[in-house]
This record gives C-alpha cells, sequence and structure tokens, in this order.
C-alpha cells in the first residue's frame, strides 16, 4: 500500500514545510478519520442488514448493494487507517537524535546521493546539535 494520499504530504516535504511534529500530528489525524469512516461504514452496514426484515425482493437487492459498498468502504478505511497510524508510528520512533536525544526537531538535509532516494531514506539532522541521520521511510 505505498500509494500515498494527494492531501497528506511526503515525509521530506512535510518536515521540510511545517516540520516533523506537525506532519506526524497531520498523519494521525488523517489516520483517524479514517477510522472514523470505518465505524460510519460499519454501522450504515448493519443499518442496511436492518433493512431486509419486511422488505420487498427489489428492496433486498438494494440493501444487498449498499451492504457491499458499506463493508467494502468499511474495510478499506480500516486499511488505510492502519497503514496511516503504523507508518507514523514507524517514523517517530525514528525521530530520536542519536546524540542528544532530542524527539522531533529535525531539519531536511540536502540530498546529494540519488541512491538515499532510491532506498527511501529521508536525510535529517538535529536542530539542536546538529548530528545527522537518515530516517527509512518505506
Amino acid at each position: 500500500m505505498t500509494a500515498r494520499n494527494p492531501l497528506n504530504r511526503s515525509l521530506a516535504e512535510g518536515i521540510q514545510r511545517v516540520g516533523f511534529r506537525k506532519w506526524y500530528e497531520r498523519e494521525l489525524l488523517s489516520s483517524h478519520a479514517h477510522m472514523a469512516l470505518a465505524l460510519i461504514s460499519a454501522v450504515a452496514m448493519m443499518a442496511s442488514l436492518e433493512a431486509f426484515r419486511g422488505a420487498s425482493t427489489s428492496e433486498k437487492f438494494m440493501n444487498t448493494a449498499f451492504v457491499v459498498v458499506s463493508g467494502a468502504v468499511a474495510l478499506w478505511a480500516l486499511r488505510r487507517y492502519l497503514y496511516l497510524l503504523m507508518h507514523a508510528e514507524e517514523l517517530a520512533n525514528q525521530a530520536n537524535c542519536g546524540q542528544c536525544q532530542a524527539y522531533g526537531l529535525l531539519k531536511l538535509q540536502e540530498v546529494e546521493v540519488r541512491r538515499l532516494a532510491a532506498q527511501r531514506l529521508v536525510p535529517v539532522c538535529c536542530k539542536r546539535c546538529g548530528f545527522r541521520w537518515n530516517l527509512q521511510d518505506d
């Protein structure tokens, strides 16, 4: 699931424009919005199942379509929620400076080597002490 949401910035772009902490906050907000969508879709699916009782044949076909669509949306939203949450948490675990232990005080470095981009490595340095390391963005 490597497709990015056009509303969410990539890690490098997010660090450069708003900083790591704001990028992380926005990733979490986006993931929780997907969780809310999954819950709403699950409720819609249960409501469609409830509407089967006493329905005519054509209404049952319509309710079946609603159940399938709401289930598909709920599954997609749940998968997207888990992906965004795990992605943000994985990067948050790498955001501690190895030298001064500052969390999230990152500045994007210049990418000199194309190999880093191919490996999905984002070169960063600590704003406090200048220590340099790479975040692995899978």
